[in-house]
């Protein structure tokens, strides 16, 4: 079972819970664990806050300053990935998997752990990318569920 969507938001409060709620639906509606789908969704918030906070100066193809969520649900696993335009991260985030609370607000350290795997990288001149994912757990009644 294979499920993905993508979203090009404006960076504006409003759309970090439209993620969430897209996310949190589309679990359920599969049948994920609900604490696995709490996690993702406390991780999604939080990449969506920093993009809507920190993501700004280039504006998309209609004058607006966007950035982009992408969710994959493969398998047992899922991904999700937040795209800004903003200046991108400090080369210590980049070079470490985990941020240090020193270096960094919460919201990048609640990533890494509620995540499996995390990864800050930088598009040079393009903005900042959050990737994260983990493993899923079904619940017993999942429509979906992979066997």
């Amino acid at each position: 079972m294979s499920i993905w969507w993508s979203l090009h938001l404006k960076r504006e409060a409003a759309s970090v819970s439209l993620a969430r709620r897209l996310l949190l639906g589309t679990m359920e509606t599969a049948g994920v664990d609900p604490d696995i789908s709490f996690d993702l969704s406390v991780a999604l918030t939080e990449a969506c806050a920093n993009a809507v906070e920190h993501g700004g100066c280039g504006a998309g193809p209609d004058g607006t300053e966007a950035y982009h969520v992408t969710a994959y649900l493969d398998g047992d696993c899922c991904r999700i990935e937040v795209t800004d335009s903003g200046p991108g991260f400090p080369p210590a985030t980049v070079a470490r998997r985990r941020p240090s609370l020193a270096e960094h607000g919460r919201g990048l350290h609640l990533i890494a752990e509620l995540a499996d795997h995390v990864r800050f990288r930088n598009r040079p001149g393009r903005g900042a990318v959050v990737t994260f994912d983990k493993v899923l757990k079904w619940r017993d009644d999942a429509l979906l569920k992979v066997s």
